[in-house]
């Protein structure tokens, strides 16, 4: 049965996940409302721009060192998004050396805060990478294959670039800079490029200082034009703290006259700011956001817009809505991004990322049913998982959720480990180790793990394996299981099961904390301290996210 839907999948894989449906979170109440956020989950940064028909939208997010990255999400009406396409295969297509340089996890660096555009007849997306300098992929088909990234700018300190074709056709671009690489920051810079948006050809002009006022930290700027005026948007104040600011200035370098348009205010949502201004072919006007949920990342939020003023006034009177109705769309479609995965399809699902550039020794999918992933091999002196560039981990869908999975532990020597975990600065997992010819069920947890804190272990049981190797020839042994972790207020719990039926909650509480830059994630782990063996790998059948 699993090879026949192998095959289907196969063949229909979009069809597959059209029509997915969260359990755990789905934010269209199914009677012309909503309720944010749009998406419960880490896609930090967002923008969103719209295709030719007027109706398609397309979102992009900071993706930082995993893989694949830019992660490109569609929706007909804003409210219901899947997960479509990546922009990157990896860091940096085309660049021997820097791809070599994210070949290891470089939390927290590569693509921050990217914005996406329409523009005579293909789709652009500029990033700054801090390090770097500021790079730029395209399509005329954004589900298709994007154009190896071209570095438009080259230096330090870029971050938060956005691009702004003008009638004349001449094009601009404002950026934010990062103090912990340029020493300064809370200003914006515009400058002209070329009319292709490949090069800058003009200097950088400062049009926007918030330094030693409320607007400290001004960054993630987006550049618009509407009625005569130029509008940049950006959030100020800091990051869990702050509010959305818009300016105006009838020229690209300003000065530009500016006004808070979205702040907390009495509301729950803190921090609403850095997203895309959006208007529809309907006439509406909206705004999609994202809150710092610590670790549960930064989720996205939709606001409608008033213009009214001559302002875009976001939420209810600058304030954040919760539920609202649901914008103008032909569709009637309920879809979310895609949590559960019965490795059926012989290409790795779109909700999954690598840590780093990916390896083909990290796993691959099988033609059994099932997605391998190899054992990494840690490092002589290792002390936590923060060195492991093979975790294949995915964005947490909820506040409230449980995940469970069946898998296959295969070894082929003493100290090869694998199983579930949750991943962040601090990290927890629940693996299965080879010990002799047995197996142990251990947790292991890590405080401060991007501190370079050694991880603890509980071994909570020992298991005789499931099956043996009858040759000898470098034989394995397995251990068949099911893993559990159920996650509420971000606080985890872990449980095992032999059979799929009864599980048994087994190790200790783990508060969940945020990556470097992103949420917390969760998926597998597979690594080993055999520097010379044959590597073990997990064998995953099926992970499914439920209430």
């Amino acid at each position: 049965m699993k090879l026949k839907l192998f095959m289907l999948a196969a063949i229909m894989p979009v069809m597959a996940n059209a029509q997915y449906k969260s359990e755990v979170w789905s934010p269209d109440n199914g009677n012309g409302t909503y309720t944010n956020p749009v998406i419960n989950a880490d896609y930090s940064d967002p923008d969103v721009c719209v295709g030719p028909s007027g109706e398609d939208f397309y979102l992009t997010a900071s993706s930082f060192q995993c893989t694949p990255g830019l992660p490109i999400l569609h929706s007909k009406d804003m409210v219901n998004w899947e997960i479509i396409n990546y922009a990157l295969t990896e860091l940096y297509e085309g660049d021997d050396k820097l791809t070599e340089h994210f070949s290891k996890p470089q939390h927290g660096n590569g693509v921050w805060a990217p914005s996406i555009r329409y523009h005579n007849g293909e789709f652009y997306i500029y990033w700054g990478d801090p390090d770097f300098g500021v790079y730029m992929v395209k399509t005329k088909d954004p589900a298709g294959k994007w154009e190896k990234p071209v570095c438009v700018i080259k230096g330090e300190g870029y971050i938060d670039t956005t691009p702004l074709w003008d009638d004349d056709g001449r094009c601009y671009l404002v950026n934010g800079w990062a103090n912990s690489r340029s020493k300064f920051a809370s200003v914006l810079t515009v400058r002209e490029m070329s009319a292709d948006g490949t090069k800058a050809i003009g200097q950088p002009v400062i049009v926007f200082d918030g330094n030693g006022t409320e607007n400290r930290t001004c960054e993630g700027p987006k550049f618009y034009k509407r009625d005569g005026w130029y509008w940049i948007m950006c959030p100020a104040g800091g990051v869990p703290t702050g509010f959305q600011l818009a300016m105006r200035s009838k020229s690209p370098y300003g000065p530009y006259e500016h006004k808070i348009v979205l702040a907390q205010g009495k509301t729950n949502i803190n921090g609403p700011h850095q997203g895309a201004w959006v208007h529809t072919k309907y006439g509406e006007d909206w705004f999609l956001h994202f809150q710092d949920k610590e670790a549960y990342g930064r989720v996205v939020h939709l606001q409608p817009v008033d213009w009214s003023t001559g302002w875009p006034i976001m939420g209810k009177n600058g304030e954040p809505v919760v539920t609202y109705q649901k914008p103008k769309s032909s569709a009637n479609v309920i879809v979310n991004p895609v949590e559960n995965d019965e490795f059926n399809a012989p290409v790795m699902g779109k909700q999954w990322q690598w840590h780093a550039n990916y390896d083909e020794k990290f796993g691959v999918p099988t033609a059994f049913g099932t997605f391998r992933i190899y054992t990494y091999k840690l490092s002589e002196n290792w002390k936590n998982f923060w060195e492991v560039p093979n975790l294949l981990l995915q964005k947490t869908p909820a506040d409230k959720f449980t995940v469970t999975t069946k898998l296959r532990m295969t070894s082929k020597a003493d100290g090869q480990f694998g199983g579930l975990i949750m991943m962040g600065l601090d990290y927890s997992a629940l693996v299965v180790r080879r010990q002799g010819e047995e197996f142990q069920l251990v947790q292991m947890t890590c405080h401060a793990a991007d501190k370079g804190k050694q991880q603890t272990e509980k071994v909570i049981a020992t298991l005789k394996p499931t099956a043996a190797d009858k040759i000898d020839y470098k034989p394995g042994i397995h251990e068949d299981i099911y893993l559990r972790l159920t996650v509420d207020d971000s606080k985890l719990h872990f449980s095992y099961s032999m059979n799929g039926k009864k599980f048994t909650e087994c190790g200790d509480e783990f508060k969940m904390r945020e990556g470097k830059w992103i949420g917390a994630k969760f998926g597998f782990i597979a690594a080993e301290t055999n520097a010379k063996a044959d590597r073990g790998w997990v064998e995953a059948d099926w992970i499914r996210v439920t209430k």
